[in-house]
Parts: structure tokens; C-alpha cells; sequence
């Protein structure tokens, strides 16, 4: 009876692991469900939207110019930001301070990517912290759930990724 009992319950936990690495490789590499949360994206993305992110294009070096992505914080490792890309790695991006009104142009290091803010007034992006770099990119949003009071819709709408803001 003892003998019964371990062995379902390591079985139990055999395809726990199991299930549990599924899982891990399906949210590491294939995407997952992002709810984004602050005004930098505003009005591409709003607070608490719903966002889809696909994580192939970053391990296959696939991110182009006007991409939305998840990378996670220079500042913060710990939590993740949502931005748009604005310059890849040679490009020359000219940008200004939020905190005034000079345009400076910035090259961007190889290995690296210029982000920012659909809503630069209210964004700490690459023009506060420079050039991140191309590993701290998590995934791109590819879909968007729109959303309707506090029910989600049926609907899903496919970003325009690529177009300049």
C-alpha cells in the first residue's frame, strides 16, 4: 500500500516537471500574455491593455525599426518596459532631452538598440539611459486586445508594427 502510494505520487510529480518545463519553453521562446502598465506607449498601447509577445524574432535577430518590444529595465532588472524601436545597431538617431528642447544626434554601438516612448512627454527611455542592449529584449507585441469597459473583446487587433510614429 505504501509502495502504491509513493509511486503515484512520484508520478504526480514527474509530470509536474514535465508540465512545468512545457511551460517554461513555451513563455521563454514562443510568448506569452503582457498586461502593460504606465503611459510611455500612450496612445498606441494604454495603461492595463493586453498585449500578445512573441519571442522568436529576438533569438533570430528579427526586430526591425518601429517595433514594439519588451525589454527588460536598464534601471530596474527586475521589471520589464514596454518601447518602441527607433534606431538599430550603426544607426545615427537624433533625438531630444526631455528635459529641453536640443536636438542631439546619437549613434547607436553595434550589439544595441535606440528605444523610446510613443509618448515622449511622459517616457523614460533610451534619451534618459542611451542605447540598451540587444539581450535585454524580451519579446516583440504582435496583438493588441481591445478591450471594453472591464470586459475584454472577442476581437483581436494586429498592431501595425512597423510603422513610423
Amino acid at each position: 500500500m505504501f509502495r502504491n502510494a509513493l509511486g503515484k505520487t512520484l508520478r504526480f510529480l514527474g509530470y509536474t516537471v514535465q508540465y512545468g518545463c512545457i511551460a517554461h519553453c513555451a513563455f521563454e521562446y514562443l510568448g506569452g500574455i503582457v498586461v502593460c502598465s504606465g503611459p510611455s506607449m500612450e496612445p498606441t498601447i494604454q495603461s492595463s491593455d493586453i498585449v500578445f509577445s512573441e519571442n522568436l524574432s529576438r533569438h533570430f535577430y528579427s526586430i526591425r525599426k518601429g517595433d514594439i518590444v519588451i525589454v527588460k529595465s536598464p534601471t530596474d532588472p527586475k521589471s520589464n518596459i514596454c518601447k518602441r524601436v527607433i534606431g538599430l545597431e550603426g544607426d545615427k538617431v537624433c533625438t531630444s532631452n526631455p528635459s529641453d528642447f536640443l536636438k542631439t544626434h546619437s549613434f547607436v554601438p553595434k550589439g544595441h538598440v535606440w528605444l523610446e516612448g510613443d509618448n515622449l512627454r511622459n517616457s523614460t527611455d533610451s534619451r534618459c539611459y542611451g542605447p540598451v542592449p540587444y539581450g535585454l529584449i524580451r519579446g516583440r507585441i504582435c496583438f493588441k486586445a481591445e478591450q471594453t469597459s472591464s470586459r475584454v473583446c472577442s476581437e483581436i487587433i494586429c498592431l501595425n508594427i512597423h510603422l513610423s510614429k
